[in-house]
């Protein structure tokens, strides 16, 4: 019931302390469950109460999870913008499609098509075989959504890939009225959005796969999971 830290307990007596040790750590178990998620974030989950089961406790990050040092090493990352100039929903969605992997995923997908919300930064991720689908994806992608939240696509920020230009994205553009906003070659810091959310997500799977020890070609699955 009552955990005890056994440097700050002074001796008084015949003070005697009972301590039983659990058989997972709790702050570790929680961890892992979340998606290895960073502990400043697991303390804003508990402070707000949006998990149902999580413990009201405060999580201290003791660096002792191998599988995080390992997947989620990484260069300095750029400046962010200080001030925003979106005021509502899918004013700008920012797409990344990264593949093809080296590993067939087990629904025999080797592109990750990943669509973020700049306005709330909810992201959706879907799966393709081949380049070619991106174009219908996205028709019915952008249809079903504009229909559930009644907003509009306005702008679509991508890079330069032949999955984004092409006369079927042409044509859809055009007759939604959408612009294209595409990020000069070499440039990724112009697609800063889709490619911190991409980084995000593959450093979780990465994570994921290597704490679970499954193998591989489940990392669709474990992708779908984090997202």
């Amino acid at each position: 019931m009552y955990s005890f830290d056994i440097k700050n307990v002074v001796p008084l007596r015949g003070l005697t302390c009972l301590f039983a040790k659990a058989t997972i750590d709790e702050f570790n178990l929680w961890h892992r469950r979340l998606s290895h998620i960073n502990f400043k974030t697991m303390n804003k989950l508990v402070k707000g109460n949006l998990v149902r089961g999580l413990p009201l406790n405060l999580f201290e990050n003791d660096h002792t999870c191998a599988a995080c040092q390992k997947g989620k090493q990484h260069k300095a990352s750029c400046k962010t913008k200080l001030m925003s100039s979106i005021s509502q929903p899918l004013q700008i969605l920012h797409m990344y499609l990264f593949g093809p992997t080296s590993v067939k995923s087990i629904n025999h997908k080797i592109y990750c098509l990943v669509v973020t919300n700049n306005y709330s930064r909810f992201s959706w991720i879907f799966f393709l075989a081949t380049k070619d689908e991106t174009s219908g994806i996205l028709k019915t992608f952008i249809t079903a959504i504009e229909n559930q939240i009644n907003h509009k696509v306005k702008i679509i920020r991508c890079d330069n890939g032949t999955e984004f230009k092409n006369n079927d994205m042409n044509q859809l553009c055009g007759l939604r009225g959408i612009k294209r906003e595409f990020s000069v070659a070499r440039t990724p810091q112009q697609n800063r959005v889709a490619e911190r959310k991409n980084r995000t997500l593959i450093e979780a799977a990465r994570t994921m796969l290597t704490d679970s020890l499954l193998p591989t070609t489940f990392w669709d699955e474990v992708v779908s999971t984090a997202c």
